[in-house]
């Protein structure tokens, strides 16, 4: 049988970043994952950029039940700190899996891959035990960092979930977020013919807005506003795009009227966005003669629509694509110092499972670097 100090469920950033924190304390320390290889989730994001963190990180930019839950983690683990990190490694930053997996290595901790999970158990006379595929293994302290339910294709299975109920810790809603957005027969109709056009502008949902580019797909909507928009979205609620990107439309487009008045719409809308885009909106508004022949409020009216152009989601691509999930183990249930289960000393919660989310662009990775140093620093 395995005995260890800290058992740690999930090789994704938050695990092995606590494993680290945690065996150069010198605690014996086992990572331990279902997945052949660790950090999967790091190597594919940001496109395969590896987005690790964003300088911009502020409390605004996580979403939770609680938003000022994350702050102790974050202020006391930075986005700098972890770039000193980085430089220290002295490697490509698009490797930085192979440092975490050096990094543990080096301090003493073990990390077992391919290997599938069963039941987790406290243990009367103190601590845990974890069965699984190898044996059991015994532990004083669990950090779960399972991550969450997002694409499941990586081996996603919210089993992090399962354990926070086993041991009476709440949860809230779950849903995915960072995903694009699906839409209606009607809407898709017109969609798919502009599948792969791109536009810059804002996209809002209430108050909350993102200045970043949209992307028609033959499912809806998507591109790095939609993704962040996503977050806030809620089903029976529309999104408004904007494509104005701060010019004024309606006096743009009486110029175009007074410089070329034998051009069609099309035209005039092609030198403010793509000509797809530019033909279809020529279409939906009816007006089919030369600018010319339209009338200042006609003008406006298309202006007013390209600033404020509603649209009624039904419904997102779901968990398939999601790059996280939104919601989790509820934060009242946990120490935000620590990351530790008030209700169940030695068992910790980290990185994506908790009801933590950022925005996209390395904010959640930055959440998984500091909550995975905060736990790894006492456990």
């Amino acid at each position: 049988m395995e005995q260890v100090d800290v058992l740690i469920l999930g090789a994704g950033a938050a695990g092995l970043f606590a494993g680290i924190e945690a065996a150069r304390r010198g605690r014996r320390v086992l990572v331990i994952d279902h997945a052949k290889a660790p950090g999967e989730k790091i190597r594919i994001s940001g496109g395969g950029r590896c987005n690790f963190t964003n300088l911009g990180i502020a409390p605004d930019r996580f979403l939770s039940r609680n938003p000022r839950f994350a702050l102790s983690a974050l202020k006391r683990y930075t986005q700098w700190d972890f770039i000193d990190r980085m430089n220290l490694w002295g490697i490509a930053w698009h490797e930085k899996t192979l440092g975490l997996c050096r990094d543990l290595a080096q301090a003493g901790g073990q990390l077992w891959l391919s290997t599938t999970l069963g039941p987790l158990a406290q243990r009367a006379g103190g601590g845990f035990q974890q069965e699984t595929a190898r044996g059991p293994v015994r532990a004083a302290s669990v950090i779960v960092a399972t991550g969450g339910k997002s694409i499941p294709k990586m081996g996603a299975t919210g089993h992090g979930y399962r354990i926070a109920e086993q041991f009476g810790l709440p949860l809230t809603e779950t849903r995915p977020a960072l995903v694009p957005l699906t839409f209606a027969t009607q809407e898709l109709d017109w969609m798919k013919p502009l599948a792969g056009v791109a536009v810059e502008g804002r996209v809002r949902h209430g108050r909350t807005t993102f200045d970043e580019a949209m992307l028609f797909t033959h499912r809806g909507l998507s591109g790095p506003a939609i993704l962040q928009i996503s977050s806030y979205w809620r089903e029976g609620e529309a999104i408004s795009l904007d494509l104005s990107q701060g010019r004024d439309l309606a006096a743009l487009l009486r110029k175009a009227r007074a410089d070329h008045p034998k051009a069609a719409l099309r035209t005039a809308l092609a030198g403010m966005m793509p000509e797809r885009l530019a033909r279809h909106l020529e279409a939906a508004s009816g007006q089919t003669q030369p600018m010319g022949a339209l009338s200042n409020a006609a003008l406006d009216s298309l202006a007013a629509g390209l600033t404020d152009w509603r649209l009624m989601p039904v419904g997102s691509e779901g968990y398939r694509t999601a790059e996280v999930t939104l919601g989790g183990v509820e934060t009242d249930a946990l120490d935000a110092r620590t990351l530790q289960a008030r209700a169940v000393p030695g068992l910790y919660f980290v990185g994506e499972v908790v009801d933590v989310t950022g925005w996209l662009g390395g904010y959640n990775f930055q959440w998984a670097w500091s909550s995975g140093w905060a736990a790894g620093q006492v456990a």
